[in-house]
């Protein structure tokens, strides 16, 4: 076998491998997107939007309540973690490159990034909600922004690397400023990347649940109020997922397919707005 054949057959066994691996979580994916369809779209109704959740042994009921606060929840972390990632993932990619507190601030970062959730619910409940002595929709923004913070500085940082470094020298070529260079070339080239890795945050606390279960809890009735506990869909599902009755069931996928949904759509908006954009 001559050098060229060996390779070529070296390159078709890695191709044939990875399109395998493809495939196989592509089957996985798909099976998964099937069965939430499946049985997600036989729960949705009216009353899912217009009604709260039912107690137990009520037929009737929706998720109107647990929609809410799943909205307020998440949006409120989305809110603070999103710019402290971006500014410390700013500091690693722009100034901490070479320092010892880049380094440190990057190792903690790598840490909380892959850290389980249920570890920074307990750490929350922690320091605040067993002091104060209750559950509330505050802690539970605090636990989901600490989950956002460290993807958001993942991407932005790595984002940050990609832009090539002649972009940056021909700013400070025309005497721009640092700060200028970074927010009117470094982060406009890489602005994609960022929005992508904020999306990826938010389909991440979107569905978390056990940081969820030591800080806003749940509740059945209609609250905003962040001082007190406040139904979601992560813990919702959860507990009606669980019960025996099949209306609860019902209900529990419905809230899946929300989910899912929901971040769905937020990707493919998103994506066709850059889209947009970049043809401008």
């Amino acid at each position: 076998m001559t050098l060229y054949q060996s390779r070529r057959l070296i390159n078709q066994v890695a191709l044939g491998l990875s399109l395998a691996a493809m495939v196989f979580g592509l089957f996985w994916l798909g099976w998964i997107l099937y069965t939430v369809l499946d049985l997600g779209l036989s729960g949705l109704s009216l009353q899912l939007f217009t009604e709260m959740t039912p107690p137990p042994g009520s037929s009737e009921g929706g998720l109107i309540n647990a929609i809410v606060g799943s909205l307020i929840l998440v949006g409120l972390a989305t809110a603070i973690g999103t710019p402290v990632g971006i500014m410390a993932g700013i500091y690693l990619a722009e100034y901490g490159r070479n320092t010892w507190l880049g380094s440190v601030t990057r190792f903690i970062n790598d840490i909380l990034l892959s850290a389980p959730s249920i570890i920074i619910g307990l750490f929350v409940y922690a320091i605040y909600v067993a002091q104060v002595g209750k559950f509330s929709g505050f802690a539970g923004v605090l636990a989901l922004a600490l989950i956002v913070v460290p993807v958001v500085i993942r991407t932005t940082e790595n984002m940050l690397q990609l832009v090539p470094n002649s972009l940056r020298e021909a700013a400070y070529a025309l005497g721009a400023p640092k700060w200028a260079v970074i927010g009117k070339v470094t982060l406009r080239a890489s602005a994609a990347g960022v929005v992508t890795g904020i999306l990826l945050a938010v389909a991440r606390i979107s569905g978390e649940t056990a940081p969820l279960l030591f800080t806003a809890l749940s509740s059945q009735f209609w609250s905003v109020n962040l001082n007190e506990p406040m139904a979601n869909l992560p813990v919702t599902i959860f507990k009606f997922a669980m019960s025996p009755f099949k209306d609860w069931q019902e209900l529990a996928w419905a809230g899946v397919f929300l989910i899912t949904l929901g971040v769905l759509g937020l990707n493919i908006v998103t994506r066709v707005i850059f889209r947009e954009k970049h043809k401008l």
